[in-house]
């Protein structure tokens, strides 16, 4: 088993964030074997990118962008054996405060290749485009919007160079990531096919927010840095915007070490909303029936994947 990271790096993480941060439905009590989950929705046709049919012009690596005058970077991911003529998924990872591009893109701080980009990579077996990017002073505040340019360029220049299918473009994002994928949520519903908010806040804005999109949150009901009275706030955005059936989601009692997953009723054709609560506190691998993070015990990256391969 690889070396992992002291527990104390969340604690540390969590700290600095307090600094900055002055219907019916199908329910399931989860023991870490797996999910309760719909028919997938309809797909729509792949869209392909001016990228396809061409030899790749990105490779695997760190790949730099000029943004407003000022030098941004991300990891990309190109999966092995890339097939040029196939139109390939596209997953944002975007880290924590505190947190790299490097740590999403090896997982080193959970556990080094189980979790690489929060553990979707080896789900993924070679189906998906991964980019890590890298915030500024390491963390989201999109300030009048450079984060949101960042991720247009980064698009931009992978769809130029390699082959994307534009109806399958997904983030994921924990804390401050978590709240950099909301406003991805809120101002690019028409460019992401679906998003992963795990443990976020509305940190780094929310432009638009009016438009639906397939939604997924995930908070622990004992998050002491960003309260799990806000993950049900931006996920009743969506709710709302969505079209689905308004409710209190069952969420599993303090001490349980449990989690609890939630599809709401009622939504728009393709754009469901899915809302996981699990006993524990600001973590980004929360597993069930013991505490702390945990790469290999997770339960959250197979709930993050069955909900993005549903499109």
């Amino acid at each position: 088993m690889p070396a992992r990271k002291s527990p104390r790096l969340w604690s540390v993480v969590a700290a600095a964030f307090l600094a900055v941060a002055t219907a019916t439905s199908a329910t399931a009590l989860h023991d870490g074997t797996g999910g309760q989950h719909t028919a997938p929705a309809g797909a729509a046709a792949p869209a392909a990118t001016a990228g396809c049919g061409k030899a790749p012009g990105l490779n695997s690596g760190t790949h730099t962008l000029q943004i407003n005058g000022k030098s941004r970077s991300y990891i990309l991911r190109v999966p092995d054996n890339y097939d040029r003529n196939r139109s390939y998924r596209m997953v944002f990872g975007f880290h924590w405060l505190g947190g790299t591009a490097d740590d999403v893109a090896t997982g080193r701080t959970v556990e080094n290749g189980t979790w690489a980009y929060y553990g979707l990579q080896r789900l993924a077996n070679n189906s998906a485009i991964f980019i890590a990017p890298q915030g500024l002073n390491n963390g989201w505040a999109n300030s009048g919007g450079e984060d949101l340019a960042f991720v247009d360029a980064m698009i931009r220049q992978i769809d130029g160079a390699l082959c994307v299918d534009t109806t399958r473009r997904f983030s994921v994002g924990f804390s401050y990531g978590g709240a950099m994928t909301y406003a991805l949520a809120c101002s690019r519903a028409t460019v992401f096919r679906a998003v992963a908010v795990q443990s976020g806040g509305q940190l780094s804005g929310c432009s638009g927010g009016s438009q639906p999109v397939a939604y997924l949150g995930i908070h622990g009901i004992r998050d002491s840095v960003l309260g799990v009275a806000g993950g049900r706030s931006l996920r009743d955005r969506f709710v709302r915007n969505n079209g689905c059936t308004a409710q209190n989601a069952p969420e599993p009692a303090q001490g349980s070490r449990a989690h609890r997953v939630t599809q709401y009723a009622g939504c728009s054709s393709g754009h469901p909303v899915v809302w996981a609560a699990f006993d524990e506190g600001h973590i980004a691998a929360p597993q069930d029936g013991a505490a702390g993070d945990s790469g290999s015990r997770t339960w959250v990256p197979g709930e993050i994947w069955n909900f993005f391969t549903r499109f």
